[in-house]
């Protein structure tokens, strides 16, 4: 398995902490870090700004599209982020951690 970052941005602190908490109650992640963000995007032709959180979540390749699922049932966007970045390298001890915790 490979070890892969996932973004998610939510409305709200209380949004991004719901979603967290749901992801590793189902052992979808192994980590979730949450943080306030400012964010600019392009929306129905014109650029936004909006204040939002940020959740990094740590988990492995092989429950992706099972947590892409889960994050679009509890999301309030009707488009939510959720994009996964390749680990390519780190700490192989904290690499077996997440595959360890998301497979038990």
């Amino acid at each position: 398995m490979s070890a892969v970052v996932v973004l998610i941005t939510a409305s709200s602190p209380e949004e991004g902490e719901r979603i967290g908490r749901a992801l590793l109650d189902e052992r979808l992640a192994a980590c979730v870090n949450i943080t306030p963000v400012r964010s600019a995007y392009w929306w129905q032709g014109r650029v936004e700004e909006a204040g939002e959180t940020l959740l990094i979540v740590k988990t492995v390749d092989r429950l992706i599209d099972t947590l892409v699922g889960r994050v679009r049932a509890l999301h309030s966007y009707t488009v939510p982020e959720v994009i996964a970045l390749p680990i390519v390298a780190g700490n192989p001890d904290y690499l077996r951690w997440i595959e360890e915790s998301v497979s038990q």
